[in-house]
């Protein structure tokens, strides 16, 4: 149990320096450590696909496009603009809003420390490849052969005519 308490403030360690962070690649840095984080969370609840997809799909592609897109931009502090008092003001109104939100949230919520967990197979990547390639195997497939024929078009679109040079 104490190893959840642990994960836990590192998981809101790292969003608090996501947000205070004055530099965007440090940001989306500390970003990265908080998913990495929130897969450890999945890990400890026995949720092991939820772990993989959030490991490569949000820690693998989309940080890393934010970090190829931030490092495109060559954001500089001297072309920024300066932010008028009414952008301050709206900005500080949506954060109170926010913090107002979560904390009727968290009144209403009846949370207890124990989680009824009755079934420890519930989120094991074998019983979703059961179900996958048993029930849903033709409908998987063509999926399958719809992303491929994706993936080949979108070559042949970004390939340059050789013919017309």
């Amino acid at each position: 149990m104490s190893l959840f308490y642990f994960i836990a403030f590192l998981s809101i360690l790292f969003a608090l320096l996501v947000i205070f962070s004055k530099n965007p690649v440090h940001s989306v840095l500390y970003l990265i450590l908080t998913f990495f984080t929130f897969t450890i969370h999945y890990v400890l609840l026995n949720a092991q696909f939820l772990a993989i997809v959030n490991f490569i799909v949000y820690m693998g592609a989309i940080m890393v496009l934010f970090l190829f897109v931030l490092m495109l931009l060559n954001l500089n502090q001297d072309s920024e603009p300066v932010k008028s008092n009414l952008v301050k003001f709206a900005g500080i109104i949506g954060g109170c809003c926010l913090l107002l939100t979560v904390v009727a949230s968290l009144k209403v919520t009846n949370v207890s420390g124990v989680v009824a967990h009755t079934n420890d197979s519930l989120g094991l990547v074998k019983n979703l490849g059961k179900v996958l390639f048993n029930e849903f195997l033709l409908p998987f497939e063509v999926s399958s052969l719809l992303l491929f024929s994706a993936m080949v078009g979108a070559v042949l679109l970004a390939t340059k005519d050789k013919s017309n040079a």
